[in-house]
Order: structure tokens, then C-alpha cells, then sequence
């Protein structure tokens, strides 16, 4: 009978550092025990790394009266263990040692105080444990058990014709170690007791029992230390097992997947990981919403329109647009600022939108992503909730929306209207003269004419005439310059808007959802 092998082409080295890796990445997000096991696997295997692999720590473990103890110094040669029959007796583990050169360490690391050494080479580095009663009415029995077999490099477990079935070992033990067929024997003991019909039936039984524990090819040998039957093929096996010398990165192999497994079922399995990206559009939409953005774009058009009118309005009623306040002024957006605006805060309705747009890109981000991975996706999305109003408030101050440079063709307007008025006051001035002199019956200067029209009153009239047709058309080009600005300073708006949805929401999402892409590669290596 061959001991079954079968090797990844991972190392255990990699498998080990993804484990590592998949429980960091899963902290937090998973339950907190899956995790610390994985950690605590990841910190034995290097402890148990850094001693003798020359020596293979073999387990025999099984219920009271199954006749462990029997079998332990059967293999040793001599009466090393107490033997009991209905009590148990072995109250700590024992080792019994062949060539124990070296294996003090290892030893020590398993807190195994009684040590025998076998002055024999035929299983040169077996250090062979003779465990406590794993159904022992004593807590510390059975918490020794549970600690050694968590550790050592290969278990047998021996049991008898009578107990073989007992749910207690099965539940507790070997279907939980079912990553562990390969470190694991099963040894019926006590076959002398049964005629060859029944130990053939129990021997089927047990295999029967053992599939269904998922240890479908674990090796079983039928046992008597009465008789000596199978106790030269169990020293053949452990032979077989002690030159390999690679139990030990078998069985942290083995714990390794089981880890594995289990960060694997709190994270509720591995589905595809082609996860989506979100789109935006209706988040950035509900964000300019509450971000005030369609009030800042209206003001940028009046402020635009207010300003040109006072640039190129008609000077004699310019002056009264002192008395109307610059709309971008009011709103504190008269330049780009780090600092806050004055823009009303988002309505209930529009604060809703925005909530539900945000839950919106979590849900879509989360689709196809098991719980509780699915959660922490959402939850991303909301990771900045408390201060995206700010933000969004200072992305609007800050943005850019053109308003500090005024078109040269303003200027040139601004000097032709003030030219008009200079000559409209030429003309009332020249006016002004010829009346006093009228007035003072003085002699009249000569006036001259354009046709029938003296030029003083053409200049006045002329100058005025055409400085409110000026303003008036100007008036005319502003408001269609004012719908150019306002739709170019809504694009800076919603970029910067769409910048801080990138930032605060879709970057956590997107982190999240790597996060969990990766977890999910570094566990199917950890459990390859």
C-alpha cells in the first residue's frame, strides 16, 4: 500500500504569501475567524519551516479503549505508554524518537515534555506521538488532542470495531480535515476480535463513512497487536512516509487550502470576478444638481450680460448698473477660490436624488459580487458621504469659468461709445455757446450746416442717436455671447463635478472592487 501524493506545481512558498495575502485583503470584509486562521496558518508554517525537516511528527490519535497506547508501544518496542481499558490514561502526549539528533526544536515547538528514544534505524526520523483520549472525560485531554492534531505532520487515527462509527470523531475531526487526506492514515485496530466476514464488513463500512467525510483515499489498515496482523505493513507505510520527508509541507499544504476554504466560504465563494464599471452619467447629472450647478451656469449668463452692458452700455445711463450687484459677485464666484460659495444649500429633493444616484453606482458596481464583498462595494460608495457636499461646493469655487478675461472687441466698443459721447457733449456745447450768445444779444458766431441742420444738433443727436443703437446691438451680442460663456463654463462645471464623483465615489469603488479581484486570485492560489 502507497501513501497518495498529490504535489501542486505552486509552491507551498507562493500558496503561503497568497494566503497571507488574501487574508489581508479580506479583513475587515469577512468575519473575523476565517481570518485569524489563515493568519495563524500562515505564522505556523514558517515556524514549523524554520525546524528539522529531517524529522516526520506522526500522530496517533483515536477514543478511549481504542487501543492507541497498545499500538504506540508496539511500534516503540517496548512498554513506553500506559495502557488503559476503560479510563483514559494518557493524560499528556509521549513521543517515542528514532535518531532524535535534532529534533529537539521541533520538540519543543510541540510542547511534547516525555520523550523516548527508539534505538533502532529502521524508521530513522519518526518522532511518533501517543495522543490523549480525543473523547476524554478530562477538558485538557481533549484540548490537548485539538491542538497537537492541528500541528503535527501526519495523524493516524486509530480506532475500533466498536467505536469506528462514533459521530464524535467524524464530525469533529475528519470531516473537517478533509483537505487532509494526504496527511492523514486510518488504522482499524483490534481486527482479532471479529471473525475475517466482519472485519471485512466494518473495514467496508468505514470506508463508506470516510467518503462521505470527503477522505475517500485515505489508506486503511485492518490492525491487531495481538496477533501483529497489519503491524508490519503500518511500519512499512511509516517508513515510506519518514524517507519522503516532505509530511511536513504536505500537511501545511493541506492546512494552507483549508484556510483557504474557508475565507473562501465567508466570502461567499468565488464567481466570475469581470466586475463592472459603473457609469456615471446620471451620478455626475445629480451631483451638478445639488452641487448648484444650473443656478452657477444662469448666474455666469446675467453676469456676463451685466458686464458687458456696463463695458459697452450707453454712457449716460451706464452708470446706473453700480447699482445692480455683479450675480457671480453674490455668489462669491467672481474667480476661482479654495474657499466656499455662497450657493444655498441642495434641497431635500435634490439631496434624495443625489443619495439615490450614489446607491445607484454602488449597486451596479456591486452586481454579480457575493456578500459580503457585495456590501463593502456598497458601502465604498459612501465612503466619503459626509463631506461630498464640501467638495462638491469648493469644485464649484474653484472651478474656472472664464469670467476674468473680457473680449478686446469690449474695448473697442467701450472707446467708440465714449468718442459718441465726447461728441455728443461737443454738440451741446457748441449749443450752449450760441444760445448765451443769443441770450447776451452778442453777435452769433457762424454756424455751419449739414443740409438744414446746424452741425451742433447733428453732432448732439447724431452722437446720442447712434450711442444708443451701439448699445442696443451690443446689448444684442451680449446675450449670445452669455449663452456661449454659460454653456462653456457648465462643461468646466460638470468636469470638475465629475472629477469629484471620480475621486470620492467611483475610486472607492474601483478600489474595492480590485481589492476583491485580487483576494479572489490570491485565494485560488492559496487553495490550488
Amino acid at each position: 500500500m502507497k501513501l497518495l501524493r498529490r504535489r501542486s506545481h505552486i509552491s507551498l512558498d507562493d500558496r503561503l504569501k497568497a494566503l497571507g495575502a488574501a487574508a489581508d485583503l479580506a479583513d475587515g470584509r469577512v468575519a473575523r475567524e476565517p481570518v485569524d486562521h489563515a493568519r495563524a496558518v500562515v505564522a505556523r508554517a514558517g515556524a514549523r519551516a524554520g525546524l528539522s525537516v529531517d524529522h516526520t511528527a506522526v500522530a496517533l490519535a483515536g477514543a478511549t479503549g481504542s487501543g492507541k497506547s497498545s499500538l504506540f508501544n508496539v511500534l516503540a518496542g517496548g512498554d513506553v505508554a500506559t495502557v488503559g481499558v476503560t479510563r483514559p490514561t494518557t493524560s499528556k502526549a509521549q513521543g517515542a524518537l528514532w535518531s532524535p539528533e535534532g529534533s529537539g526544536p521541533l520538540l519543543d515547538w510541540l510542547d511534547v515534555p516525555t520523550r523516548h528514544v527508539v534505538h533502532s534505524d529502521d524508521l530513522a526520523g519518526l518522532i511518533l506521538l501517543d495522543l490523549p483520549d480525543h473523547d476524554s472525560i478530562e477538558l485538557s485531554h481533549r484540548l490537548e488532542v485539538d491542538r497537537l492534531v492541528a500541528v503535527v505532520d501526519q495523524l493516524v487515527w486509530v480506532m475500533d470495531p466498536q467505536k469506528y462509527a462514533d459521530a464524535a470523531i467524524h464530525e469533529r475531526y475528519l470531516r473537517p480535515l478533509a483537505r487532509h487526506a494526504d496527511v492523514t492514515l486510518v488504522v482499524l485496530n483490534q481486527v482479532d476480535r471479529l471473525p475475517p466476514a466482519a472485519v471485512r464488513r466494518c473495514l467496508d463500512d468505514l470506508r463508506r463513512l470516510l467518503a462521505e467525510d470527503g477522505l475517500r483515499d485515505v489508506p486503511i489498515l485492518p490492525v491487531s497487536t495481538v496477533t501483529g496482523e497489519g503491524v508490519q505493513e503500518l511500519k512499512d507505510l511509516l517508513t515510506e512516509l519518514v524517507s519522503r520527508r516532505h509530511a511536513w509541507s504536505s500537511r501545511l499544504e493541506a492546512d494552507t487550502a483549508e484556510a483557504a476554504d474557508h475565507l473562501i466560504a465567508a466570502s461567499g465563494g468565488l464567481p466570475a470576478t469581470d466586475l463592472r464599471t459603473p457609469d456615471h452619467d446620471a451620478l455626475d447629472e445629480a451631483l451638478s444638481e445639488a452641487a448648484g450647478v444650473p443656478l452657477v451656469v444662469g448666474a455666469v449668463a446675467k453676469a456676463h450680460r451685466h458686464r458687458a452692458v456696463a463695458a459697452m452700455g450707453w454712457p449716460v445711463t451706464r452708470w446706473l448698473r453700480r447699482f445692480r450687484p455683479d450675480p457671480l459677485r453674490r455668489l462669491h464666484l467672481q474667480r476661482p477660490t479654495t474657499g466656499r460659495t455662497s450657493l444655498p444649500h441642495a434641497s431635500a429633493i435634490q439631496t434624495s436624488q443625489m443619495d439615490s444616484a450614489v446607491r445607484a453606482v454602488g449597486l451596479e458596481a456591486a452586481e454579480g459580487v457575493p456578500e459580503p464583498w457585495a456590501a463593502a462595494i456598497r458601502r465604498s460608495a459612501r465612503e466619503h458621504h459626509d463631506t461630498l457636499a464640501d467638495a462638491l461646493d469648493r469644485a464649484v469655487a474653484g472651478s474656472d469659468l472664464g469670467m476674468e478675461r473680457r473680449p478686446l472687441w469690449w474695448r473697442a466698443v467701450n472707446a467708440l461709445q465714449w468718442l459718441l459721447f465726447a461728441t455728443l457733449l461737443v454738440g451741446l456745447g457748441w449749443l450752449v455757446v450760441l444760445y448765451a450768445l443769443g441770450f447776451l444779444q452778442l453777435p452769433s458766431l457762424y454756424t455751419p450746416t449739414a443740409g438744414d441742420v446746424p452741425w451742433p444738433t447733428t453732432l448732439l443727436v447724431g452722437a446720442a442717436v447712434i450711442g444708443v443703437v451701439v448699445a442696443l446691438l451690443t446689448r444684442g451680442l451680449a446675450w449670445i455671447g452669455s449663452r456661449r460663456k454659460a454653456r462653456k463654463s457648465a462643461r468646466v462645471l460638470r468636469q470638475n463635478i465629475s472629477d469629484v464623483a471620480d475621486r470620492m465615489i467611483i475610486k472607492p469603488i474601483d478600489h474595492e472592487q480590485t481589492r476583491y479581484v485580487t483576494f479572489v486570485k490570491q485565494a485560488k492560489t492559496a487553495r490550488s
